[in-house]
């Protein structure tokens, strides 16, 4: 099976999990149809949009930076990722992120369940 990305629904969430800003989602799919799989999209952030701080217990977050740069918080303070980078948040961790730049930062989300 083949999806084509023209074709791939898109969803904008205002302050998600108290962050600021519009949260826009491409499915890659749809909720569901991938086992073990609660989360498979491509998410962009314009500047001056976040994702809040949340946790993820039961199950593991990651988010491969496709394009722009963002900052993470973690329990250990903020790391800057960069396109190539991959940031894996599981195990009752938590993170955020955030863009401050003028190009848009977009990432691909997948969050497994344990």
């Amino acid at each position: 099976m083949i999806r084509k990305y023209n074709e791939m629904p898109t969803t904008v969430k205002e302050h998600l999990r108290g962050g600021s800003g519009s949260t826009i989602f491409k499915s890659l799919a749809e909720e569901g149809s991938v086992q073990h799989c609660r989360l498979f999209s491509e998410i962009t952030l314009e500047k001056g949009s976040s994702i809040g701080e949340h946790d993820h217990v039961s199950e593991t977050e990651y988010y491969w930076i496709t394009e722009g740069e963002g900052i993470v918080t973690e329990a250990d303070g903020e790391k800057l990722v960069t396109k190539g980078d991959l940031v894996v948040t599981g195990g009752g961790a938590s993170h955020a992120i955030r863009n401050e730049q003028d190009a848009p930062l977009k990432f691909a989300a997948i969050i497994i369940l344990d």
